[in-house]
C-alpha cells in the first residue's frame, strides 16, 4: 500500500487534473511503462486463471482414474503459479524503477528551478516549505507514479475481470456477492481511514519528540549552562509519553480493524459457501465451480478495498503535484534578456551607479537607495561608510544583480547589467560577506566553490595567500577534513580566511568586501587583514568599512545615510567637513581627528 506518515499527510486536491503534469516526466521512460503494463497484464491474467486451475484440479484431478491426469492438472496449476510469480516480480521491479526515476527527475527539476530564483522569491517563501515540497510532496508522487499506479491498474483489471468471471461461473451467486460486497466493505473502509488518521497522529507525536530532542541536543551546552537538563528531560519524557498513548490508541484501532475485517470477510465467505454448498448438493454447481466462485469473490472484495484506499492517496498526490507545479511555474524576476549584451572581453572592473533608486519588494514604502550616483575606476578602492540601514549592503546586492531597479542603471565595464546575462556579470565579481557561509563539506570543497574546475594545487595556493594553509594542514585530514555543518569546527577568523581563499581562487576583477573583523581577536584580525590586502591587489574593490585602517587606505570614502550619498572624499577632509562622518569616525573607529587616526595607523 502507499505509505502513510506525518511527512506526507498533505492536503488533498478536489481534482485529479494536476496528475496530468506527471506525463512529461514519465514520457522519456515510456518504454519502461509499456513493459510494466505488459508484465501487469500477463500477471493479472495468470492471477485470474488461478481459480479456473483450482476448479479443474477439484473437479477432475481428484476423480481421475489414472495418476497421470492428476500430475498433469497439478503441473498446469504450478505453471500458472510460476507465470504469476515471474511477471508479478517483473511488474513490481519496473514500476518501482519508474516511480524512483520520475521522482528523482521531479526533485532535480524543482531544485534546479528554485536555486535560480532571485532573493525576492526567498523573501516571501519559507525555505522549509520548499524543502517540504522536495521531500514530502515528491514522496507522495513517487508512491503514485510507481507502486500506486501499479496497484490502481492491477486492482481495476482484477476487479472487472473477476466480476465478469463471477457472472460466467454462476449468476445466482454473483447477485449474492453484489448485495454482500457493500455490507462488508463500508465498515472496513471507514475503520481503515480511522486507523490511518491515528497512524499519522502517532507518527506526528514521534516527530515532535524527535524535533524536541534534536533542538536540545544541538544546544546541549546552552542547556547545561542553564542547568536545565532535568527540565528538558521531563519535557522530552512528557512528549514520549504522549507518543506512547497515541500509539496505544492506534494499536486498539488496528485490533478493531483486524476484528471487523476478518469477521466481515469470513462471514460473507461463509454465507457464499453455505449457499454454494446447497447448490452443489442440488446438482446446480460442481465443487470445482464453487471453489472457483469463492476465489473470484475474494478477488473482487480485495480489489475494491484496494481501490478505495488508493483513491485517497491519489487525491493527496494531486494536491502534492499542485504545490510542486506552483514552484515550477514561478519565474524569477532576474533572468537573462532574450538578447543579452555581452560584456567586454577585457575584464577591467569599472563600476558606475547612475541615478539608482530602489526599494525592496517586501518594503515598498521605504526607499533603500534614493538617486544614488557614483563611479569606481578599475583598480580603485572605495569604502562605503554610514549608519545601519543607510543602503551599503543594498548597493552590494544590486551590483550582484539580485534585484531589479525602480529607476537608474548600474554599469560594469561600461555595460548596463540589466541588459546583460546575470551569470556573466556575477562571474566578474567576488564577494567576502560579513556572515561567511561554510558548507558541510571538506576544506578543499569549500575553497573550490570559488571555481569548480580548480586543481588541488590552485586551491592550496589560494589557501596560502589567504593565510589559511597553516590551520588547514594542522587539521586531522588536512584539506580533506570535514568542516562540520555551517563550519562548526572552525573559528570566526578561520571561516573568514576560507571565504577569502574562495574569492582569491575565483580571481575576479571586482571585489566586494563586507568586513567582519570587528568581532575577531587581535591575532585573527591581523591574519584576515593581511589576506584581504593580498586579495585587493590589482582589483576594483568596494568595501563596507568597519575598521579605521580600511577607510584610511581607501582611495575614496562614500558616506551614506538614508539611501543617499551625503559626502565623499578621504578620511582627513571628511572628518573636518562632514558632521555625520566625524560622528561615525568617533563612534565606530574611536577617532575624530585625522592626526590621531594617522598616528594610530602608523603605530599599527
Amino acid at each position: 500500500m502507499p505509505p502513510h506518515g506525518p511527512d506526507i499527510d498533505r492536503p488533498k486536491s478536489r481534482s485529479l487534473t494536476p496528475l496530468r503534469s506527471l506525463w512529461p516526466f514519465i514520457r522519456p521512460y515510456s518504454a519502461t511503462l509499456w513493459l510494466a503494463l505488459g508484465a501487469l497484464l500477463v500477471a493479472s491474467g495468470a492471477f485470474l486463471a488461478v481459480p479456473v486451475a483450482v476448479r479443474y484440479v477439484i473437479d477432475y484431478g481428484f476423480t481421475a482414474a489414472d495418476a497421470e491426469a492428476i500430475d498433469r492438472y497439478f503441473l498446469y496449476f504450478f505453471g500458472v503459479a510460476l507465470l504469476l510469480g515471474l511477471f508479478a516480480a517483473a511488474r513490481a521491479y519496473l514500476v518501482n524503477w519508474l516511480g524512483e526515476r520520475v521522482v528523482a527527475d521531479i526533485r532535480d527539476a524543482v531544485y534546479r528551478h528554485v536555486i535560480r530564483q532571485d532573493p525576492a522569491f526567498f523573501e516571501v517563501t519559507k525555505t522549509g516549505e520548499v524543502l517540504s515540497r522536495l521531500t514530502a510532496d515528491t514522496t507522495l508522487i513517487q508512491s503514485i507514479s510507481g507502486v500506486g499506479l501499479s496497484i490502481i491498474l492491477r486492482s481495476l483489471i482484477q476487479f472487472f475481470g473477476a466480476l465478469i468471471l463471477l457472472a460466467v461461473t454462476n449468476l445466482k451467486l454473483m447477485g449474492l456477492i453484489v448485495v454482500l460486497l457493500p455490507v462488508v466493505l463500508v465498515p472496513i473502509i471507514a475503520i481503515g481511514r480511522w486507523v490511518r488518521r491515528l497512524s499519522r497522529a502517532s507518527q506526528d507525536r514521534i516527530a515532535d519528540a524527535s524535533g524536541m530532542a534534536g533542538e536540545t541536543l544541538n544546544a546541549a551546552q546552552t542547556v547545561q549552562a542553564f542547568t536545565a537538563e532535568e527540565a528538558e528531560s521531563r519535557r522530552f519524557g512528557d512528549s514520549v509519553e504522549l507518543s506512547f498513548v497515541t500509539a496505544i490508541r492506534r494499536a486498539r484501532a488496528r485490533a478493531l480493524f483486524s476484528t471487523v475485517s476478518t469477521t466481515s470477510l469470513f462471514g460473507a465467505l461463509i454465507v457464499v459457501l453455505w449457499v454454494g454448498a446447497r447448490s452443489v448438493l442440488s446438482g446446480e454447481l460442481t465443487g470445482g465451480e464453487l471453489g472457483q466462485f469463492v476465489l473470484y469473490a475474494m478477488f473482487v472484495a480485495m480489489s475494491a478495498a484496494m481501490l478505495s484506499e488508493v483513491w485517497g492517496e491519489l487525491q493527496r498526490a494531486a494536491g502534492a503535484m499542485e504545490r510542486i507545479l506552483e514552484l515550477l511555474d514561478t519565474e524569477p524576476d532576474i533572468r537573462a534578456p532574450e538578447a543579452p549584451v555581452a560584456l567586454p572581453p577585457v575584464r577591467e572592473g569599472s563600476i558606475r551607479f547612475d541615478s539608482v533608486s530602489f526599494h525592496y519588494p517586501s518594503r515598498p514604502e521605504t526607499q533603500a537607495l534614493d538617486d544614488v550616483s557614483f563611479e569606481v575606476a578599475p583598480g580603485e578602492k572605495v569604502a562605503l561608510v554610514g549608519p545601519s540601514g543607510a543602503g551599503k549592503s543594498t548597493a552590494f546586492q544590486l551590483l550582484m544583480r539580485f534585484y531589479n531597479l525602480q529607476s537608474g542603471r548600474i554599469l560594469v565595464d561600461g555595460v548596463d547589467i540589466a541588459q546583460a546575462d546575470p551569470q556573466v556579470v556575477r562571474e566578474r565579481i567576488g564577494i567576502v560577506p560579513q556572515e561567511t557561509v561554510i558548507f558541510g563539506a571538506t576544506a578543499r570543497e569549500n575553497i573550490r566553490f570559488g571555481r569548480p574546475d580548480a586543481t588541488d594545487a590552485e586551491i592550496e595556493a589560494a589557501a596560502k595567500a589567504a593565510a589559511a594553509h597553516e590551520f588547514i594542514t594542522e587539521m586531522p585530514e588536512g584539506y580533506d577534513t570535514f568542516l562540520g555543518e555551517r563550519g562548526t569546527r572552525l573559528s570566526g577568523g578561520q571561516k573568514q580566511r576560507i571565504a577569502i581563499a574562495r574569492a582569491i581562487l575565483r580571481d575576479p576583477p571586482i571585489l566586494l568586501l563586507d568586513e567582519a573583523t570587528s568581532s575577531l581577536d587581535a591575532q585573527s584580525e591581523r591574519l584576515v587583514q593581511e589576506a584581504l590586502e593580498y586579495l585587493e591587489k590589482d582589483r576594483t574593490t568596494l568595501v563596507i568599512a568597519h575598521r579605521l585602517a580600511t577607510v584610511l587606505k581607501a582611495d575614496r570614502i562614500l558616506v551614506m545615510d538614508q539611501g543617499r550619498i551625503v559626502a565623499a572624499g578621504r578620511h582627513e577632509e571628511l572628518v573636518r567637513k562632514d558632521p555625520l562622518y566625524a560622528r561615525l569616525a568617533e563612534l565606530q573607529f574611536g577617532e575624530a581627528e585625522p592626526q590621531g587616526a594617522l598616528a594610530q595607523v602608523a603605530g599599527a
